[in-house]
């Protein structure tokens, strides 16, 4: 027996959209990634299956060196508005570093896989769309996040205070 995909048709693509959320809500993100891709294979650049794919592929990370973030980060650099491009970047650098906190990695070497999403953050914040504040809240999660762990307040004051005490003894 010969195995094959079967391409889905382009009216088909809105329905498609809706089983990607559908998928993801109940924590599918592998059926989610299929169907993405399956749009993708008809039409290479549909902007909402781009994301969708990123999103997907960053709903699985685990933590691991098998997450596929460079993957990730592919079809985030395909997205054609400038906003969503360095918005989704930022997103997957905090998903990757709370893949990792959840995993055991030590929070001080997470530190600036959160500076990064940050960074991208701001940049979004400063082009975003009017009335859409989504690179606010994620900025402000990745404070809180910052903020509740002590090991990441610990790294961050020994990191000040090695760059306060430069004077020769």
């Amino acid at each position: 027996m010969t195995l094959h995909l079967k391409p889905i048709s382009k009216a088909g693509i809105p329905e498609a959209i809706a089983k990607i959320d559908l998928y993801r809500s109940l924590n599918e993100p592998e059926e989610a990634e299929s169907i993405c891709r399956d749009i993708l294979a008809v039409d290479a650049k549909h902007q909402l299956a781009l994301r969708l794919l990123g999103l997907a592929i960053t709903d699985q990370f685990c933590g691991d060196v098998s997450d596929r973030w460079g993957e990730a980060q592919e079809y985030f650099d395909q997205l054609s508005d400038p906003y969503e491009r360095i918005y989704y970047m930022g997103l997957l650098h905090e998903r990757r570093a709370k893949a990792q906190l959840r995993a055991g990695r030590l929070p001080h070497t997470l530190t600036p896989l959160f500076e990064e999403a940050m960074s991208c953050f701001g940049e979004a914040e400063k082009i975003r769309p009017p009335q859409n504040d989504d690179a606010i809240l994620r900025w402000n999660r990745c404070v809180r996040l910052l903020q509740s762990h002590p090991e990441f307040q610990e790294a961050r004051e020994s990191m000040e205070f090695d760059a306060q005490d430069t004077s020769p003894v």
